[in-house]
């Protein structure tokens, strides 16, 4: 039991980390009716600049580790939400009317832009850091010797997930951006008349997406202490699923998704093998939606007529 504690810590703040990123996917999916797959890049463009920002924070000699780390994730929020509203703008927007899959056609092909854009700017190596955080607190000391920890890293990235899925719920529910957003999934053409900017709208959902994947980049960066160009491929699939097993087009779903994934990818590779976690998680998203075609809390589409 001792070990299928720890493991099931380690399972939550991966699936944090997923349900951050798949947020984004949601989010996009929810008001566009279209899937981003260049959001895992957004994801680790925002883990490269959190990296470059604490180096040259380090470099100027402050060490006050909260403030370094408020400062990185400022920094880190920023650039990235503009580098999703700069992907927005050149790749979607004026394929908002063409056929169907140009849009997803055009996310493909920035997905690789953003790739290789990374690596030709920051390397194709992995950029490893030490540990930023270090310490943590022993739960339990089992018989056999085995001890359950709960690393302060580990509290840092729950907490923040649960603190950022809080906001995002209530700016969606009580402010006016929300309704905006609320507004343009159900009609963007009754949205527009009415007097809702669409276009606006549209980009404050890529913007605060990428705001949230650079989170989850940097917290990324604490948990595994290194980023790489190709990170962003692996996590976007993986939160990708997350949001489709969870229901995309639900918050709510995104982050139970992601949890979901988490826990499977760290339990089967505790007690089976490591190198088949990738297809426990893809087949049991199968049988889900085998049962539940629109995830675990996705709503059935409703067409209009």
């Amino acid at each position: 039991m001792d070990y299928f504690a720890q493991q099931l810590i380690n399972g939550l703040v991966l699936g944090s980390i997923y349900g951050l990123i798949a947020i984004g996917y949601t989010m996009v999916y929810g008001i566009v009716g279209m899937i981003n797959f260049a959001h895992g890049d957004i994801f680790m463009i925002g883990g490269f600049i959190a990296l470059i920002t604490f180096l040259i924070l380090v470099s100027f000699g402050l060490t006050a580790i909260p403030l370094i780390l408020l400062v990185v994730l400022l920094v880190s929020m920023a650039i990235t939400a503009l580098y999703g509203w700069t992907v927005e703008r050149i790749a979607y927007r004026p394929l908002r009317h063409s056929f169907r899959l140009a849009p997803m056609l055009s996310a493909i092909g920035m997905s690789f832009v953003l790739t290789n854009y990374s690596q030709v700017a920051q390397g194709a190596r992995v950029k490893p850091v030490p540990p930023i955080i270090t310490g943590g607190y022993t739960l339990h000391e089992g018989a056999e010797g085995f001890v359950v920890q709960l690393s302060n890293v580990q509290i840092i990235v729950v907490i923040t997930t649960i603190v950022l899925l809080a906001l995002f719920t209530w700016l969606v529910s009580n402010t006016r951006l929300g309704r905006d957003m609320r507004a343009c999934e159900q009609d963007q053409t009754m949205a527009s008349l009415l007097g809702v900017d669409v276009d606006r709208t549209i980009s404050m959902t890529f913007v605060i997406g990428a705001a949230l994947a650079a989170v989850a980049g940097m917290m990324y960066l604490l948990y595994y202490g290194l980023v790489d160009f190709f990170m962003g491929f692996v996590a976007g699939i993986k939160a990708f699923t997350a949001a489709v097993l969870g229901g995309i087009g639900s918050l709510p779903g995104a982050m139970l998704g992601g949890l979901l994934i988490g826990l499977i990818e760290t339990l089967w590779s505790a007690y089976f093998s490591v190198e088949y976690k990738d297809v426990a998680a893809f087949s049991i998203l199968i049988v889900v939606l085998i049962f539940l075609p629109t995830g675990l809390l996705g709503r059935p589409e409703v067409e209009k007529v």
